[in-house]
């Protein structure tokens, strides 16, 4: 869920910006290119900052109640 809360945003951002960006009179060409840039940066980060991590000594331990 987090994810999808930062690509969200991701695309709020992208869309302000791409908006600013043709008002500004850039080519619909150059603010494509960016956008999808921004895109990937955006599921890139989101995906690395979203992830949960596992350090090297974590250890799950499963027990089996059918033996007790």
């Amino acid at each position: 869920m987090r994810f999808f809360a930062y690509i969200l945003g991701f695309l709020i951002l992208i869309g302000g910006l791409a908006w600013a960006a043709i008002v500004a009179g850039a080519p619909s060409l150059y603010v494509t290119i960016g956008s999808v840039i921004l895109l990937g940066i955006g599921i890139i980060t989101g995906a690395s900052r979203t992830r949960p991590y596992r350090s090297a000594g974590d250890v799950t331990v499963v027990r089996d109640n059918d033996s007790l």
